[in-house]
């Protein structure tokens, strides 16, 4: 029996892009324009700041209720100004710190040059599928900014499906795009709870963890097959297997 590995299955953000960092860039930015705007010290912009990524945080997004990713998040800077400086600020800041901190991250987002090779040389023997979690629209914003799409075979982006990662209905969604077996697969990603319980529980070939922090899995998590500080030490895995 063939027991080569055939595709490789990526997260995207915090695998392949450094979302947390362009997020706190965007931060920064917006924090200066609520200073200057509101002539508000440090602490209290900073609140503001704090309580807009907490909302982003607890965020449950529904389509159906009849307003756009863009509408509720300018509602999480209304909110976040009011909660933090008092209501004294204009209908349109709100609108404005959305504007800047999503224009922000989408411009810091990017796949760097050694990513991008890894990609080219691992798609010449392997299948690739990028599989994100998250709200539809923010998703293939941030495929679009960073130019990715032409480096998989597909894209699949959970807020577009009835379940995402970790629900094994995503995972077997992805084997039959590429047209594989979960035996057949990798699933490279950061989450423990989504990418890593996603992969174990479609029972895919092998989980690779992504650890910046080289940190230890905690206790009563899933196991990572492998873990790794960077996805550039992917092809040191893959000649394991």
């Amino acid at each position: 029996m063939d027991r080569s590995v055939k595709a490789i299955l990526f997260d995207l953000d915090n695998t392949l892009i450094e979302t947390s960092r362009a997020g706190e860039v965007a931060i920064q930015k917006t924090r200066e324009l609520l200073k200057t705007t509101l002539n508000l010290d440090d602490v209290t912009a900073g609140s503001i700041c704090d309580k807009f990524k907490q909302k982003l945080l607890r965020e449950s997004f529904d389509p159906s209720a009849g307003r756009s990713i863009d509408e509720v998040r300018v509602g999480h800077w209304e909110e976040s100004i009011r909660e933090a400086a008092g209501s004294c600020s204009s209908p349109s800041l709100a609108a404005e710190c959305y504007d800047l901190w999503k224009k922000s991250r989408l411009e810091v987002l990017s796949l760097s040059p050694e990513t991008c090779s890894l990609l080219k040389d691992l798609r010449r023997r392997y299948k690739l599928l990028l599989l994100t979690n998250g709200e539809a629209q923010t998703q293939r914003e941030k495929v679009e900014a960073v130019g990715c799409e032409e480096l998989f075979d597909a894209v699949v982006v959970g807020g577009e499906h009835a379940e995402q990662k970790p629900f094994v209905s995503i995972f077997r969604l992805c084997f039959d795009k590429l047209e594989v077996e979960a035996r057949d697969c990798v699933m490279v990603g950061d989450s423990l709870d989504t990418d890593i319980q996603g992969g174990f529980d479609a029972r895919v070939r092998a989980t690779v963890w992504i650890s910046s922090a080289g940190g230890a899995v905690p206790d009563g998590s899933v196991k990572p097959d492998y873990t790794i500080p960077t996805v550039l030490l992917l092809p040191d895995v893959l000649a394991q297997l």
